[in-house]
């Protein structure tokens, strides 16, 4: 009995993550650690084996496999991580989420001149952080920006070293929550969509139907359009089926491809949590995706994100 119900949990949770079931508000948190399950669905398994209880060995065998096959391929570079040497230019992209706007600017700033950032998207920016950050010189580094500045969470930002036109606000319908958005001119390449992705989290019941809605709302590749990169802070981890089918439209998650998909980014606050991945780069899979790093920032609760991209070669014109 002691078998089976170790067992048992360790299956259900990997036939709801096979099977892309997202039950209620407490089955969309629980996913997010999945790995963590993964790795402990060993210890059902060596307990079966050694107690020679071959049935529920043979069934914890099988949930370790399902689990580690939706989970180790993170870890693990892509064979096809897009177009890397197609000759096109770099593109340096960086995501950081604020808290509230109160994120240490000067380490943001630092972190976008050490590694030659091109395009810095920032979520959960106030008035506040606006000013910091011109006052750390962020202005001296990337001259271009689509920033809408707003109390609390619901504030975006993009800034560029490169031309952005068609500057917006998109806002969530059902959350509030805003989504700076432009095109980015880069000399030798098409013209991108670029987006600071960050919809409602799933923080309790009565923000279920906002991180759903939300999600409707996010904007999928278009692979016969124009190229389009969606980065941010997306309130989802790989094992949330909501964020695979955004995925699913034609992006690569940068992170994932390059063997760093288990890099952790939130929570970096002291908050008794687990670290999870919800901070991602989807870029179009036209776009080749060379290197992930993440970074620290103190005062936020999310560790920043830097991609190192390669654009196809074509006509900013």
């Amino acid at each position: 009995m002691i078998v089976w119900s170790a067992t048992v949990p360790a299956t259900g949770w990997a036939a709801i993550r096979l099977t892309g079931a997202e039950p209620g508000i407490r089955g969309i948190q629980l996913l997010a650690f999945t790995p963590y399950v993964a790795g402990l669905a060993l210890v059902p398994l060596l307990l079966a084996c050694g107690l020679r209880r071959w049935w529920p060995a043979a069934l914890a065998a099988v949930t370790t496999v399902a689990l580690a096959g939706g989970v180790l391929p993170r870890g693990l570079p892509d064979l096809d991580r897009g177009p890397i040497r197609s000759g096109g230019p770099t593109l340096r992209v960086m995501s950081s989420n604020m808290l509230f706007g109160g994120a240490d600017a000067t380490r943001i700033v630092a972190l976008v001149r050490d590694n030659q950032v091109d395009l810095l998207a920032l979520q959960e920016y106030t008035v506040e952080s606006e000013r910091a950050l011109a006052a750390a010189g962020l202005g001296e580094l990337l001259r271009y920006r689509a920033a809408y500045p707003r109390d609390g969470v619901i504030g975006s930002a993009l800034y560029a070293r490169h031309p952005l036109t068609e500057p917006a606000l998109r806002q969530h319908a059902a959350s509030g929550f805003g989504q700076a958005a432009a095109v980015l001119t880069v000399p030798g390449a098409a013209p991108v969509d670029v987006e600071s992705a960050h919809p409602a989290a799933p923080s309790d019941p009565g923000t279920e139907v906002l991180w759903r809605s939300d999600y409707t709302d996010l904007p999928g590749a278009t692979p016969d359009g124009r190229l389009r990169i969606l980065l941010g802070d997306f309130n989802a981890t790989l094992d949330h089926a909501t964020l695979r089918r955004l995925i699913a439209t034609g992006y690569r998650d940068a992170a994932d491809v390059t063997g760093s998909g288990l890099a952790t980014t939130w929570p970096y606050d002291g908050q008794r949590v687990p670290p999870v991945t919800i901070d991602h780069v989807l870029a179009d899979r036209r776009i080749g995706v060379r290197t992930v790093s993440t970074h620290l920032v103190p005062d936020a609760d999310h560790r920043a994100v830097i991609a190192t991209l390669t654009l196809p070669p074509g006509d900013a014109g």
